[in-house]
């Protein structure tokens, strides 16, 4: 611009009045340690000031008017020009003591009855906030997860902790004081624009300074009592959370045995472990803590949406880690203190068993003998070898925990139920694995050592069998019985039968494979009751009278009993 007349002319008044001019003198009384940027000329800046004369004598504060000064440096400028200059280089957090000389001030005019002409000022100043219109919204990473399997887009919905602070430090307001997460729409106006801009592409775990502009966030009305005008704002950010109403069950199958016999379908009942967490890491739940497994039907509403999904079509053993949106969770009301609201959550589960209540006893022969011909059956004695464990492989029991096997008679309730109907129809030295549904095992109470519900898989071998007898009978005759009985029975021929003649009879038809005791039983006994039941006057033998009785009057019926 080319020097007016006029201009000299004042000028060299300037110089004529003041002789040589005394520029503004900066004292950086405090200097923060940390200073990334400093006031040049065409920043807003925000500054609390104390203006006094070279005596002390304060003719102006912000502190007393209750705001500070906001205002462009050196364009159109508000302010004398000597404090223009004054604050610039200046760090936010930053004291200067800026004496500006009167030609700098209010030169030789002054300021009313406030500034006498010729006054040096003195400004105390403390820069509180400095910004430009071309600012963006700074982005800081503090901290990225490693594997960031999604980031935050628009549309998506957050939950997230913050520290909200000014350019100077102060905190104005925090969510990890409220114990509470901010959670909100991405993309939909819920939040101020800077912050909008400043959460996108941000991983659950990652945590972010975000700087933003006044102009970005509560620009010239500020926000309550807590931000002022024209506030530049940070967040600390800690993404907690993201998913999107859009999303559905994710399944990720881990590890799945080889074969899987069967898949879960609707309807079966399940025990499974788990591990409950948020996409944070933080654990909110475990069966494994219970030392217990979570047992439930799938697919009937028992559980979660998003659980009663993913349950359908696992295989016992299998190992798969379940993503459930919140829609398919506990929803924006959360559950109780355990899981807030709008929480996405995490399963790893571990399939321990299933079955159906219409389930019967699954039989697996795994060897049998070329020689099959006499088979095991209700009421026959056994003698077999057995492991028994849970579908996970757990091991339960087994007979070689114990100095001999076990011998159990078939079909007298001796055993579960399922166990006696997988050792029917065995033959010696056949090897079976048999799976019991709870229902015919320990069923939902368990037993020691058993957990309830368990379905039990059971690995049989069959060591010996006698044949049985019915129930309640002692004897039995493999062959037409001779009639009549008595003249056979008694042996000498004296019309009498005592126990001896008696034991001999019976054991004689047993050598010689016409008749069979019961195998459960000591033989003695056996003999003692059955002679017993015939002596109906208990004398101490048995005549042929004893064995018939009458059951009307025009016809004896011979009743034996065993016999």
């Amino acid at each position: 611009m080319a020097i007016t007349p006029v201009l000299t002319f004042f000028l060299t008044l300037i110089h004529v009045v003041y002789g040589q001019l005394e520029d503004v003198i900066i004292d950086r009384y405090f200097i923060p340690t940390h200073c990334s940027r400093e006031v040049q000329v065409g920043d807003y800046v925000r500054y609390q000031y104390n203006g006094t004369f070279k005596d002390g004598r304060k003719f102006d504060s912000s502190l007393d008017k209750g705001f500070p000064f906001m205002g462009q440096v050196g364009v159109e400028s508000k302010v004398i020009p000597g404090l223009d200059k004054g604050v610039q280089g200046m760090c936010v957090n930053e004291r200067r003591k800026i004496t500006v000389p009167p030609h700098l001030a209010y030169g030789v005019l002054g300021a009313g009855s406030v500034i006498p002409p010729d006054a040096t000022l003195v400004f105390d100043v403390l820069l509180l906030d400095l910004w430009n219109k071309e600012d963006k919204v700074q982005i800081r990473m503090l901290h990225r997860q490693q594997k960031c399997k999604r980031t935050v887009m628009p549309t998506d919905f957050v939950r997230y902790h913050y520290n909200g602070s000014l350019l100077v430090g102060n905190v104005f307001e925090s969510s990890h004081l409220q114990n509470s997460t901010y959670n909100t729409y991405v993309g939909e106006s819920s939040l101020i624009k800077g912050m909008e801009e400043g959460i996108l592409g941000m991983c659950v775990g990652e945590r972010r300074s975000i700087i933003i502009p006044p102009f970005m966030a509560y620009d010239d009305k500020g926000y309550g009592t807590k931000i002022p005008p024209y506030a530049t704002v940070i967040f600390d950010v800690l993404l907690v959370d993201v998913f999107n109403v859009k999303d559905d069950v994710n399944v990720e199958v881990q590890k799945i045995p080889q074969p899987c016999r069967r898949k879960a379908v609707v309807g079966d009942f399940i025990r499974y472990h788990y591990n409950g967490t948020f996409q944070d890491g933080t654990v909110f739940d475990s069966s494994y803590s219970r030392n217990s497994t979570y047992n439930t039907f799938i697919g009937m509403g028992y559980v979660i949406a998003g659980m009663d999904k993913a349950l359908q079509g696992v295989c016992v053993g299998e190992w798969r880690r379940v993503t459930v949106p919140p829609h398919l969770a506990y929803g924006e009301n959360g559950s109780g203190e355990l899981i807030p609201g709008s929480a996405v959550l995490i399963f790893d589960l571990h399939i321990i068993d299933f079955h159906n209540p219409k389930d019967q006893v699954d039989i697996k022969v795994t060897y049998k003998p070329a020689d099959c011909n006499l088979t095991s059956a209700a009421n026959d004695l056994i003698l077999y070898r057995y492991n028994c464990s849970l579908l996970d492989g757990t091991h339960l029991y087994s007979s070689d925990d114990y100095p001999e096997p076990p011998r159990v008679t078939l079909g007298q309730g001796k055993l579960i139920s399922g166990l006696d109907e997988g050792l029917q129809g065995m033959c010696v030295l056949e090897r079976r694995e048999i799976t019991v549904p709870p229902h015919l095992a320990h069923g939902t109470n368990g037993a020691l050592g058993v957990p309830s519900s368990a379905v039990l898989l059971f690995e049989l071998e069959l060591l010996q069998l006698q044949k049985g007898v019915p129930e309640g009978f002692l004897f039995i005759w493999l062959q037409d019985s001779p009639e009549p009985l008595f003249p056979v029975m008694d042996m000498n021929q004296d019309q009498e039968v005592p126990l001896e003649e008696f034991s001999a009879f019976i054991m004689l038809q047993v050598a010689e494979g016409r008749g069979r005791i019961h195998p459960g039983m000591d033989s003695d006994t056996i003999l003692k009751n059955m002679f017993k039941n015939q002596d109906r006057n208990t004398d101490g033998k048995i005549t042929e009278d004893e064995l018939n009785i009458i059951v009307n009057e025009e016809k004896e019926v011979p009743i034996h009993e065993e016999l």
